[in-house]
């Protein structure tokens, strides 16, 4: 019967070459079966799904981003100088804050639609990687998952953030309205001979290209916590797979 249940994993172990593999199955026989490889391949996976689901509703929601001040959306470190600057102006700080509130908005509505993305590219995770990830760091997962997919990620999110820098919100005013409108004011002054004289540099960033890698720097963010959570804490094992995957760890 004993040989029987382990029949799977000797096979895998002879196949891929894996001594991680019948390392992992012996340190999880404790009087009950072994780790099987769909349940390992499996736990990983529904780690992950629960990760980014996770980060996809609290970053989609309204002020996912905004009251969030760990994954807040800034304006890019080139506009600094902007912001001190921009009280000068009359209306400037209201202007700085109508911008700000419009970018973490564009991300929150992109961030809606990073699920699917994700759940695609966790379909292709090996048996090698998910042994790799359980017995690595306790952001193992999330660094495969940006490892793997950011580049994919960006170029798929990047139109939806961009269309979300081009909405009207409030006011029939996009946030590509705001930022082209605060960025010009300023422009005007750094390109004018006494901005030149006192240094100013103008402001050039393509908004949506920034605005995609600080969402997606956000959601991988959400994930890295959601996973040390479940690596970490019993109570956040939602399913009895998780708990045995990830239970054992706990010795």
């Amino acid at each position: 019967m004993k040989a029987t249940r382990l029949f799977p994993i000797f096979f895998l172990f002879i196949f891929t070459g894996c001594a991680e593999l019948m390392q992992l199955a012996e340190q999880t026989t404790s009087g009950t079966r072994p780790l099987s490889t769909s349940e390992i391949i499996g736990g990983l996976k529904e780690a992950l799904v629960v990760g980014t689901n996770y980060s996809s509703n609290i970053l989609g929601a309204t002020d996912g981003y905004y009251k969030d001040n760990l994954v807040k959306i800034m304006l890019p470190p080139e506009a600094d100088i902007i912001v001190r600057n921009i009280g000068k102006i009359p209306g400037g700080n209201q202007l700085i804050e109508d911008v700000l509130l419009k970018i973490n908005r564009a991300a929150e509505d992109a961030a809606k639609d990073a699920k699917p993305i994700f759940v695609n590219s966790i379909k292709s995770m090996s048996i090698i990687d998910a042994v790799g990830i359980l017995k690595g760091e306790e952001n193992a997962a999330t660094q495969y998952l940006h490892r793997t997919t950011y580049d994919q990620l960006f170029e798929l999110y990047r139109p939806k953030i961009k269309a979300s820098v081009e909405k009207k919100l409030v006011g029939n005013v996009s946030t590509g309205d705001s930022w082209n409108k605060i960025t010009k004011q300023w422009n005007n002054v750094a390109n004018s001979m006494v901005g030149q004289i006192a240094g100013f540099k103008p402001v050039e960033i393509e908004l949506d290209e920034y605005l995609t890698h600080k969402a997606l720097d956000g959601l991988f963010l959400k994930i890295a916590e959601e996973e040390k959570k479940i690596r970490k804490d019993p109570m956040a094992r939602a399913s009895n797979l998780l708990k045995r995957v990830f239970g054992s760890l706990d010795s």
